[in-house]
């Protein structure tokens, strides 16, 4: 009794920490995002960015002056004189500045999400390749065995004299071709790894027994799209830069208000002194002349290329999405059709029992093998096709 509650726990144990040490796709992601050395590079050019910004909307510096006069003719005391002022635009400039950083600064942190969107599509297309790498690989090792047993049977039928030396060495061919098929695939699967590693900032990443889910039926394309319109970094870049060139006009018509100056006076002049409150005004009738036209310029441009940039974006996604829908139905057609019926093993037991001569069965094995293959290989592009078009979800 206590054996076997011994043994049950051990294998609980087992299977725990298999589960614990598989990871999903998104945790995976997630992973990347906080180790990838780019990403944290970009973000602290980015927060740079922003205080440059910011300190656009600092005052001037302020001014201190004086004047001392001993020379001359006079008979009086030295004359002296000075002066401590302070400049600034006009208060509502500083409010409208303000508001155009803030849309700034949003603008700054959609590129970031641009590039974290850049690199964590990498990143599933590298997780994608590898699913069907790994997938591929148990699908050749079993193979690989299939073609020595068929192998090692064609080598004693040739030691009975039932084969000749050409059926032999069609076997051996065919078992080295599946080995290299496999150590190659072992090598595209490590470069794999390694590449996702340097996305993970040279960390490790846990990516043995990767389950991804089989592509399924999208929303309709109006919903994606709006869905796009509200998530997706290249949309609200848009959007983003039509309200900063918007604001950009305010800002540039408050500019056209005085700019002001405030301090304090201080003379001394014959035993006298007389100090107060000294005050300016600079009046921009030049250099403001056509800024606002080349804000309101700009705004329209942005308009207009936002315009066309979405059409752009439109067109690219209803490609995408008739392409995937046209590759979804000839997957589930191939899925229903050899997906569960198991012909390798069907036909490798056939030929086990003389049903098939090697020639036969070689050429039956390899039909559904290019099959499976193409299966594998659509399930790929689905799984690719699927990442891009759900990119805004990342």
């Amino acid at each position: 009794m206590n054996i076997k509650l011994v043994c049950a726990i051990g294998v609980c144990l087992f299977v725990g920490k298999i589960y614990s040490q598989t990871k999903t796709v998104d945790e995976l992601l997630n992973q990347i995002e906080q180790n990838n050395t780019e990403l944290k590079a970009y973000q602290s050019y980015i927060e740079g960015q922003n205080l440059q910004n910011k300190s656009g909307n600092n005052l001037p510096d302020p001014q201190l002056s004086g004047y001392y006069l001993p020379f001359g003719e006079h008979q009086s005391n030295d004359y002296t004189e000075f002066e401590i002022s302070q400049s600034f635009e006009f208060p509502t400039v500083y409010a409208a500045r303000s508001k155009w950083n803030t849309l700034k600064a949003e603008q700054l942190q959609i590129i970031v999400g641009k590039k974290r969107q850049e690199v964590l599509l990498k990143a599933k297309q590298g997780i994608i390749n590898l699913y069907i790498l790994q997938k591929q690989k148990n699908i050749e090792a079993n193979r690989k065995q299939q073609s020595q047993q068929v192998y090692q049977q064609m080598q004693e039928l040739f030691n009975k004299e039932q084969v000749g030396i050409l059926d032999l060495n069609k076997a051996k061919v065919v078992w080295i071709q599946e080995q290299f098929i496999v150590e190659q695939l072992q090598a595209e699967i490590q470069n794999q790894i390694t590449a996702l590693q340097t996305l993970n900032g040279e960390e490790s990443l846990e990516l043995d027994n990767l389950q991804l889910e089989i592509p399924l039926e999208l929303q309709t394309m109006e919903a994606l799209w709006s869905e796009k319109l509200a998530k997706d970094p290249k949309l609200l870049e848009l959007q983003a830069n039509e309200a900063a060139a918007s604001q950009n006009i305010q800002l540039e018509k408050n500019k056209i208000l005085p700019n002001i100056a405030l301090g304090y006076n201080y003379q001394g002049v014959n035993g006298n002194n007389y100090s107060g409150v000294y005050g300016g005004l600079s009046i921009p009738l030049w250099s403001s002349k056509n800024k606002v036209k080349a804000a309101q310029a700009n705004y329209e441009y942005q308009q207009s290329s936002s315009q066309v940039a979405k059409q752009l974006l439109y067109a690219a996604l209803q490609q995408e999405y008739n392409q995937y829908q046209l590759l979804l139905d000839k997957y589930t057609d191939y899925q229903n059709t050899i997906g569960n019926l198991n012909s390798e093993d069907l036909f490798f037991k056939a030929y086990s029992l003389g049903e098939y001569s090697f020639l036969e069965y070689y050429m039956e094995v390899q039909f559904y093998r290019d099959a499976t293959d193409k299966m594998l290989q659509m399930e790929k592009e689905l799984q690719l096709l699927q990442a891009q078009l759900l990119i805004h979800q990342l």
